[in-house]
């Protein structure tokens, strides 16, 4: 028996590990997969326009079913494309599998035509990445692929595929198991440091539990949330553990960190204990890191060991997964006395409750976001990166049937257009929205062929402020508001405007939404918002872009000083 080809074969593990869809873009060295994938039905294969918004739309569609995304792409300029993507999913620990097309063996090392060390250039931004030398490792190195993108703290694992290796034949066997000698994830929970915790937790007069991202990622929000009522303690979330306790939930006080609520830092600020699960403390939370939290004792629960005492020193380290040390806690914990506690950070929040100045009839971010929060009853929200990326965060209602997806670890600009058509094609069902800035959607608008040809009813939400408003903010208040190379507008004019009309913005979003077969929706004023989202979503086949014109103006509030404490914050201006 001659056997099959790794072509053949790939196809098979990919159904064998339960792939449903697969996001790929074609070329030289991968002709002969996308040969073998044209021969079944049972993986969906998706054409994006883009290699970067083919993997943002694998890794949105991996958060937002929980299962691995897949990518192929072909060698060279199509397996450097993925470097934003696999950094951003590295970076917010989205579980990956992606697979770049490779020269034939006998070229790799000499300058042939699209070669690149492809697992070289992207070691640094991936959990794991190898290429397949010999035919029958194939088998066993996808297997690892998929155990080690999913397990442990997830992650992207890349495999390189040379041509010749994917057309030799051989075994068609796929392992059922997975042994790697030096790779094995933590199990279990240490019950002594626990119960040392919770010890901790019983003591304390003002305790606060962080909630970042691993909460999330473990899908522990049902537990996370009955621990804290249990024990009445308060809550703050990093902003990618936002939604790991519902937003209305009276124990939630907020997103903590460069951008958040005034009670929210103050509270950690002044806690005697930060009970903290899923967060790395990086820069944008802590400020200042010798003065974060400084009054408190520390416990730290994560999955990544590397994560912890690696920023803040901790006393009390947990190497486990999110949930299985939430469900451990569970059994152990009762109700704290901080009645007095949640009564003075209530006082916090009426003090400098999280609201923008109100401007008579203008409208504002969090006119449309509120609108959102009532519109949708149940929807996946993902966003850009940028100033409507920290409104969302702020003001975005999140439950159990409300989620949110963006890029924080890397900030990736780009992210959200390609993100919301994996999240659609995820999940069917539920609505998607897109919020982004006039910036950032131009970065992979060429997604709107992607979305319409496959018939994704999202809704694309512009906040067009004709700048980079971010960077401007920055400009604004710390250089002299000299706005150089963020006027989207005026362009080459952006550095002496003196005199000189600013030309129209360019592109028209409505007009280029329309000339991809889109529909698009431009919103002026306030009274306009709800109608536009109810005319949205008459749209069931198509995408609907909604373009809303923004003051430049708008700043994002409270903000932590460049360098700054928690404490440090600019209220308004």
């Amino acid at each position: 028996m001659k056997g099959i080809s790794g072509n053949k074969l790939l196809v098979k593990a990919l159904r064998e590990e339960g792939v449903d869809t697969l996001f790929g873009y074609p070329g030289a060295c991968t002709v002969d997969i996308s040969d073998e994938l044209y021969k079944q039905n049972e993986i969906r294969v998706i054409l994006p326009r883009h290699e970067q918004a083919l993997v943002h739309a694998a890794d949105a569609y991996a958060r937002s079913t929980g299962r691995v995304g897949v990518c192929l792409v072909t060698s060279g300029p199509g397996a450097t494309n993925l470097v934003t993507g696999l950094a951003t999913a590295n970076s917010d620990s989205v579980p990956l599998v992606c697979f770049t097309g490779q020269v034939a063996r006998h070229l790799i090392g000499n300058d042939a035509f699209q070669e690149v060390d492809i697992v070289g250039i992207t070691r640094s931004v991936t959990k794991y990445g190898v290429t397949v030398r010999k035919r029958e490792d194939l088998g066993r190195i996808i297997k690892e692929a998929f155990y080690i993108a999913r397990t442990g703290r997830p992650g992207p694992v890349l495999i390189d595929l040379p041509k010749d290796v994917m057309a030799e034949l051989g075994s068609s066997e796929y392992p059922e198991t997975v042994n790697i000698r030096g790779y094995k994830p933590s199990t279990g929970v240490h019950m002594g440091q626990i119960k040392r915790a919770i010890k901790m937790l019983s003591k304390a007069k003002r305790p606060v539990f962080l909630a970042g991202g691993g909460v999330n990622i473990a899908h522990a929000q049902e537990s996370f949330t009955r621990l804290a009522e249990i024990t009445q303690v308060p809550v703050v979330t990093t902003i990618t553990g936002r939604g790991a306790i519902p937003t209305n939930h009276p124990l939630y006080i907020g997103n903590l960190g460069m951008h958040g609520a005034y009670a929210c830092n103050m509270a950690v600020c002044e806690c005697d204990l930060l009970f903290s699960i899923g967060t790395r403390f990086n820069d944008r939370i802590t400020g200042k890191l010798h003065e974060f939290a400084p009054n408190a004792q520390i416990v730290h629960i994560d999955i990544d060991t590397a994560a912890i005492s690696r920023n803040i020193q901790v006393d009390v380290p947990i190497v486990a997964d999110a949930r299985e040390a939430i469900d451990k806690m569970l059994e152990y914990v009762g109700p704290c006395v901080t009645k007095k506690w949640l009564d003075e950070i209530g006082e916090w929040a009426v003090e400098h409750p999280l609201k923008m100045k109100a401007k008579s009839g203008v409208m504002s971010p969090q006119d449309i976001i509120e609108t959102i929060n009532k519109e949708f009853d149940e929807a996946i929200v993902v966003t850009d990166v940028g100033q409507h990326q920290m409104f969302t965060a702020q003001y975005l209602e999140l439950t159990n049937k409300k989620r949110l997806f963006m890029s924080c670890g890397m900030g990736t600009m780009g992210y959200g257009f390609p993100a919301a058509i994996g999240a659609q094609i995820g999940n069917p069902d539920i609505p998607v929205v897109a919020i982004s800035g006039d910036g950032g959607m131009q970065m992979n608008i060429q997604e709107f062929a992607t979305a319409v040809l496959e018939e994704l009813p999202l809704i694309l939400c512009v906040f067009n402020n004709t700048y980079l408003g971010m960077v401007r903010q920055w400009q604004k208040l710390f250089y002299g508001k000299r706005y150089g190379m963020t006027n989207l507008r005026a362009g080459a004019l952006s550095r002496r405007t003196e005199g000189k009309e600013y030309p129209e913005y360019t592109p028209d979003f409505v007009k280029l939404a329309e000339s991809y077969g889109a529909k698009g929706i431009r919103v002026t004023d306030k009274a306009q918002i709800a109608a536009a989202f109810a005319e949205a979503r008459k749209n069931t086949k198509v995408p609907t872009l909604i373009e809303f014109i923004i003051d430049p103006e708008e700043m994002v509030y409270p903000m932590i000083q460049p360098g700054g404490t928690l404490e440090e914050l600019i209220m308004d201006c």
